[in-house]
This record gives structure tokens, C-alpha cells and sequence, in this order.
């Protein structure tokens, strides 16, 4: 649920899941057919698994990290990990990279270079997020939804940002 002013967006589980699953639509639609997903830690994770699952591919995950301020509300340098884990070796072929959000732009064009530059088995990269906000300088190949007034997208898993081990165990009193 977007809010009045367009600056919050409000995610329940049941939209999450269904945006990821009319993002396979979407992916199964356009024709282009892909080896493996990579997607990016930690936004791309959920997505990415579950694509991984309804495609039967192979999931390859990449570390990046920018937003860890402020229970990761405060954008700061990017991160990208300079290894990607794979169960098959080294990511090779086609490949649909896998993040939650197109924010800035500025982690999905970083992680492309760097793919580009470092990967060259790679054949072919495209990219899939759920939102693309209209400041991003990046635009995905494929995105479920464009945010033209960039608000922040709250998504339904944030409550676990700040819960920590000691407020579970006064919560379920173990």
C-alpha cells in the first residue's frame, strides 16, 4: 500500500509473493532463456530463491552491502563480495541477476561491471528486481512495478532488522 504522499510503500507477504511470481511471468514471457540466477545478499535472496525454484535452476549468491546504518534505513559504501558461491563451480552461461530493488541504480550497474570485467564465462547477463524507483540510473530488463516518487519500500521481513535473540526469548518466554 503506497502512502497519500507516495513516500512509503507498505509490502505484505502475500504482495511479495505475488509480485515475485508475476516476475516469473514476466521472465517466462519474454522468451530469453537462462543457465543459472545470481542473485544479491541480501535483498535479491528471497526472489531469487524462489525463482530459482519455480525455474529449476541453479541459485548462485553474490554478497553486497551499502544500506547498514540505522537498521539498514542509511545508504553508505558498497560492498561487493569478491567471490560468488555457486553449487556448480564457477557461474558460467546465461545468467538472470536477482536483487529486490533498483534504489540509486548504483549496486546493480556496480555488480554488472564487475560481473563484466571479472566473470567471463558469463555469456549473457540480464537483470530482474520487484521495483525500480524513478531516481535509479539503472534500468533492470525486467521489473514488476516503477516507483516514480522513490518512496521507501517497507518490506514485510523489516520487522527482523532490529529483533534481536534476547527479545525473542522474552517473547516466547524460553
Amino acid at each position: 500500500m503506497l502512502t497519500e504522499d507516495g513516500k512509503h510503500l507498505y509490502v505484505s507477504y502475500d504482495e511479495y509473493h505475488n509480485m515475485i511470481e508475476k516476475l516469473a511471468i514476466r521472465i517466462h514471457q519474454s522468451g530469453w532463456e537462462f543457465d543459472n540466477i545470481l542473485c544479491l545478499a541480501r535483498g535479491g535472496m528471497r526472489p531469487g530463491d524462489i525463482l530459482s525454484r519455480i525455474f529449476d535452476k541453479p541459485l548462485a549468491i553474490m554478497s553486497t552491502s551499502s544500506y547498514r546504518a540505522s537498521a539498514g534505513t542509511v545508504q553508505g559504501n558498497l560492498d561487493v563480495a569478491r567471490y560468488i558461491t555457486t553449487p556448480k563451480g564457477e557461474i558460467a552461461g546465461r545468467v538472470l541477476l536477482v536483487d529486490d530493488l533498483a534504489d540509486t541504480g548504483h549496486t546493480l550497474k556496480a555488480v554488472i561491471d564487475t560481473l563484466r570485467d571479472n566473470y567471463k564465462p558469463i555469456t549473457e547477463l540480464r537483470s530482474a528486481v520487484l521495483w525500480t524507483k524513478g531516481v535509479s540510473a539503472f534500468q533492470p530488463d525486467y521489473s514488476m512495478e516503477f516507483l516514480p516518487t522513490n518512496p521507501w519500500i517497507h518490506q514485510p521481513f523489516e520487522p527482523y532488522d532490529n529483533l534481536r535473540v534476547a527479545d525473542l526469548i522474552e517473547k516466547w518466554k524460553i
